[in-house]
């Protein structure tokens, strides 16, 4: 899980990045829900999280660039 703190420090190439990378975790453990395979159900929850902090980051990077 990350931190909200670590993320801010990453540059919005990076943030992209590892948003790419959630989203496929998150595409890979919802087909393990799907055929039943999943062991570790709170890592959907995680995932889910961890991609909106990066969205929210993001966002407010773009709102901020808007402004100046």
């Amino acid at each position: 899980m990350a931190q909200a703190t670590d993320i801010r420090t990453k540059t919005p190439d990076e943030l992209n990045g590892m948003l790419l990378d959630l989203r496929k975790e998150q595409f890979n453990l919802r087909f393990q829900r799907a055929t039943g395979q999943q062991e570790n159900t709170s890592r959907v929850r995680m995932v889910r999280r961890d991609i909106a902090r990066v969205k929210t980051i993001l966002a407010e990077r773009a709102r901020a660039a808007a402004k100046v």
